[in-house]
């Protein structure tokens, strides 16, 4: 029986799209638009001024906390704005515009560095942090400082995410089938950072092909393990796939060191390889554009601050009258007022649907019938959680552990009153951690 973990939905999956579709290498954008906050933690500051020269994989924005990533130019010319632009997230955010003069001309500091025998674990990560490397799954956590754990805390497991479990998206399908001895590379750096011995790769089974190349990239390396697990979502979840590869349960409120695991994705160990082979920092990344909205779906390579407008207008346009457009998948995906917002480091994917699909349900009372329950995959009450939020009880909605929520959506989705729990408890969590911050 294939490894899976408790609860979870099964949605259409409409990877058929683009699973069969090698990576495009993307247009270069005629204006970078590149955000100084792409990653969790302390946004950079940035390093240049309006009428700088730059030129690619130079370092354009410095990360001064911890919990930071530098960020660098994805193109080469003229820097003509450093002002706050349109983000995903929905709240502008300080940026570097960069209108590209098309020559592409790569920055003298990027250099290959020694050989990964060579290197010691310091000097990984130390690589790594200054290429801007973060999660490249959509959270966007800074990779060192996952690598670095606080004293007392001991790994001894890594796992690689290849689980891609979003409706819709192919880019890490793509990824394993296309560049699997690079996801192997960029794994093995981080088992010589963190001296860990044992490592899985978990790739659900409607990906055989991906299964198929990681087990034979993976030949040769002792400690390497590919897992075929269930498809079923949120399979990709880092403590449901954690549960489903090793049977550990990360607790409430904690995170996957506390079961001595670490979880990146493959696009993640894909980019730590390409460090390794030329010293280019984290300048690109591979996204999906896709979904009925789009008349030819893609899987694009992208420089980071290309415009999404842009990835349609290559992908042949809209397909009729586009109903929305969604950064990610269609489960943790953030809707889209304007085409202007920059793909950052953790743009899996770019879906349209049209606007034929697009529905909106009126909620009704709930019923009771506890579906939300089986499919919760925290086994959280998402029944109960909505009512305390509607009601602003967040105390009470704390002691229930809605900050354990991951906000995959199988709640409301399985929901037959159509109550918009996921977005209830989503409120609980803001207006909790608003409090803490008192």
């Amino acid at each position: 029986m294939l490894k899976t973990f408790k609860g979870g939905i099964h949605p259409p999956y409409n990877k058929e799209l683009t699973k069969r579709k090698p990576v495009e290498r993307a247009k270069l954008p005629k204006l970078a638009v590149i955000p100084m906050s792409q990653h969790v933690g302390a946004p950079c500051e940035p390093v240049v001024k309006v009428g700088d020269h730059v030129k690619v994989g130079q370092k354009i924005g410095e990360a001064k906390a911890f919990v930071s990533a530098p960020i660098h130019a994805s193109v080469s010319g003229k820097v003509v704005a450093v002002e706050p632009r349109p983000h995903s997230s929905g709240t502008p955010v300080m940026s570097v515009v960069i209108e590209s003069d098309g020559m592409d001309e790569v920055y003298e500091g990027v250099k290959p560095p020694k050989s990964l025998d060579e290197m010691t674990p310091d000097e990984i990560k130390n690589l790594i942090r200054e290429a801007g490397i973060v999660g490249m799954g959509g959270a966007g956590f800074p990779t060192q400082v996952k690598l670095s754990p606080p004293a007392g805390k001991t790994i001894d497991t890594i796992i690689v995410n290849g689980a891609e479990c979003e409706p819709y998206l192919t880019a890490d399908h793509r990824l394993m089938v296309e560049r699997p001895d690079d996801v192997v590379l960029g794994l093995r750096a981080i088992m010589k950072a963190t001296g860990v011995e044992k490592a899985y790769i978990g790739i659900e089974d409607n990906k055989p092909d991906a299964i198929k190349a990681m087990n034979d990239a993976v030949k040769g390396f002792k400690g390497i393990e590919v897992v075929p697990l269930a498809t079923k979502y949120p399979q990709g979840g880092e403590k449901q796939l954690i549960y489903a590869i090793t049977g550990r349960e990360v607790p409430s409120g904690g995170l996957p060191m506390d079961v001595h695991v670490i979880v990146d994705n493959a696009g993640t160990c894909a980019a730590i390889a390409n460090v390794l082979k030329t010293g280019m920092p984290l300048i690109e990344r591979i996204t999906t554009v896709t979904g009925s909205g789009v008349k030819e779906p893609k899987n694009l390579m992208v420089r980071i601050g290309t415009p999404v407008g842009e990835l349609i207008e290559q992908c042949g346009g809209f397909n009729g009258e586009p109903g929305k457009v969604i950064m990610g998948g269609p489960m943790m995906g953030v809707s889209q007022s304007q085409l202007e917002v920059p793909v950052i480091k953790g743009t899996s994917g770019v879906l349209v649907l049209k606007k034929s699909e697009v529905k909106l349900f009126e909620p009704m009372p709930c019923i009771r019938c506890a579906r939300c329950v089986d499919a919760c995959p925290i086994h959280l009450l998402p029944t109960y959680l909505g009512k305390l939020a509607e009601r602003g009880m967040w105390v009470e909605a704390e002691r229930y552990h809605a900050l354990d929520c991951i906000e995959c959506g199988c709640c409301a989705y399985v929901c037959p009153a159509n109550i918009p729990l996921t977005q209830l408890i989503r409120l609980a969590k803001n207006r909790i951690m608003a409090s803490r911050k008192k």
